[in-house]
């Protein structure tokens, strides 16, 4: 379950990196507002995704508070997904 969860917080950064640098721009400089619904909705399924997988892994690999409250802290924070994901892979 960890290198799923991994994963999903590797995607989940893309997304938001997908959302701000490009659906965003789109919408805003080329008048193309459905590139922000369909990478935030992508970005948004995603989000779920890691929150579930994080209880999940919190629970299942017995985690501190503390890490846990860590990891979803960082779901809130731009882009600390990918320090998310690179932190799982070194522990």
């Amino acid at each position: 379950m960890l290198r799923i969860f991994r994963q999903i917080a590797l995607w989940e950064g893309i997304s938001t990196v997908l959302l701000f640098c490009l659906a965003m721009p789109l919408k805003y400089f080329a008048d193309i507002p459905d590139a922000v619904k369909i990478a935030g909705s992508i970005h948004g399924f995603l989000f779920i995704i890691y929150v579930i997988a994080l209880l999940i892994c919190w629970s299942e690999y017995k985690w501190e508070m503390k890490r846990g409250l860590i990891y979803l802290a960082a779901s809130f924070v731009p882009f600390m997904p990918f320090w998310v994901e690179k932190d799982l892979k070194k522990k």
